[in-house]
């Protein structure tokens, strides 16, 4: 059974159910990589918090909405082949900015707990190796969340056809 550990700093989050999303969203995810036993930490917090995460570790001084921390580099080394499996099962955290998704799921007209359910997949998926940096890891990202989402019901986030 895996596990996952929700903080909301952010009270925020937890009147959005944030518990019962991300436990969803990364139970999809797991499900999906065939991974049982997983511990994940997902931190609900505001634009000020993420920000100062953003800055602390990527040198990036402004808000994002998720920002993910693997456990483990699991990459792959070609570029857009999958990930290499977990070692260590506690795969890692990921960080969720209550102002920044409720701007874009405004103005995407969808409501905040779609979006952050797509988040928490785009992050656990980070999680576990995958990147979109690289135009091949990208469509292999991407597809992956367009699959878990519509199988969770959610309509193609990228523009595709609905789920």
């Amino acid at each position: 059974m895996n596990e996952i550990d929700v903080i909301c700093e952010d009270a925020r989050w937890e009147a959005e159910g944030l518990a019962a999303l991300a436990e969803r969203a990364c139970g999809a995810v797991l499900a999906r990589a065939g991974i049982d036993g997983a511990e994940i930490a997902v931190l609900g917090c505001d634009d000020r918090r993420i920000a100062e995460l953003n800055a602390a570790f990527r040198a990036k001084r402004a808000a994002t909405n998720v920002l993910s921390w693997p456990s483990e580099e699991r990459g792959a080394d070609t570029p857009g082949a999958a990930p290499r499996a977990p070692v260590d099962l506690e795969l890692g955290d990921i960080a969720i900015a209550w102002e920044t998704c409720a701007r874009e799921a405004a103005a995407a007209g969808k409501p905040l707990a779609d979006h952050a359910f797509h988040l928490i997949v785009h992050g656990a998926l980070h999680l576990l190796g995958y990147d979109h940096i690289d135009e091949k890891d990208a469509a292999l990202m991407e597809g992956l969340e367009v699959e878990i989402l519509g199988k969770a019901g959610f309509a193609d986030p990228y523009g595709g056809a609905g789920a």
